[in-house]
């Protein structure tokens, strides 16, 4: 890999609802405007496809397979730009009543990678495993684009350390963290916080898109590999661009070589 890698990356905060065809509409839009700031890779949030809160029976009755109309429609638009487009989904599942909480990376030419969520969000009152089936723990999910290699996550996944560290291990430059994490008390804090921690503890670049307010949090991130926010949105729909660069990964790493001195590793387990 080149020294010299840098990638333009395009966090774009949207807000996904049930209407399907008004979602993938919304996502061209936004494409087609974050692909003329440079970006080439543009990354979405979490159920981009279909969303409703609360989660009912509707989330496994609009859910498709990784060859339906959502990735496609990814597909044909990353071909379309040349760019890398990155989009949580929900996916069907084995059962008709769960879907999968999934993020795809797609290309012009098919998928890349393919992430399912581990952590589900049992949290804050909430009960994200009433309707979602847990991925399986222990592969990462990563693709590579300009020299620089991207691993995935998802929203909750972000409050558990191993699973950023797990793809600092298998060779992560950056975190992309597609994510609707929900409002609450103290809920935005917990976010900035978390994102500037995992890319302070790793030193990496985190790339993060969530859903604006009022049922998320906004503020979708690019962080550098100390924790500063090179681009960012606020709490409304938008777009934030920055570039992310080798160089800098390097130049950090060999002032703070935390991840080479360190003598603990990541072991999945299953609960």
């Amino acid at each position: 890999m080149s020294e010299t890698a840098a990638v333009p990356v395009a966090v774009c905060q949207f807000a996904p609802t049930a209407a399907r065809a008004d979602n993938r509409e919304r996502i061209a839009e936004l494409t087609a405007d974050a692909a003329s700031r440079g970006a080439k890779l543009i990354v979405f949030p979490e159920y981009s496809s279909y969303f409703v809160d609360p989660m009912d029976e509707s989330l496994a009755a609009n859910a498709e397979d990784l060859d339906g109309e959502f990735v496609s429609t990814l597909t044909a638009l990353a071909a379309e730009y040349a760019v890398v487009i990155v989009a949580g989904l929900a996916e069907r599942a084995a059962d008709d009543r769960h879907v999968r909480n999934t993020v795809v990376a797609v290309r012009g030419d098919g998928v890349l990678a393919v992430y399912r969520k581990q952590h589900l969000y049992d949290a804050f009152g909430q009960t994200e495993s009433d309707w979602v089936e847990a991925g399986a723990v222990g592969k990462a999910a990563m693709f590579d684009l300009g020299g620089l290699r991207f691993g995935l996550m998802t929203c909750y996944d972000l409050r558990f350390p191993e699973v950023a560290r797990s793809l600092i291990d298998a060779g992560a430059d950056a975190l992309v963290v597609p994510a609707e994490w929900v409002r609450g008390p103290l809920k935005e804090h917990h976010w900035t916080t978390l994102l500037a921690a995992r890319a302070i503890e790793n030193t990496v670049y985190v790339v993060a898109a969530d859903h604006p307010t009022p049922i998320g949090v906004g503020h979708s991130q690019v962080v550098d590999p100390q924790g500063v926010v090179l681009a960012g949105v606020g709490t409304a729909p938008g777009i934030a661009v920055a570039v992310v660069e080798r160089s800098s990964i390097e130049r950090v790493r060999a002032t703070n070589p935390s991840l080479r001195v360190r003598r603990y590793a990541v072991v999945p387990r299953d609960v």
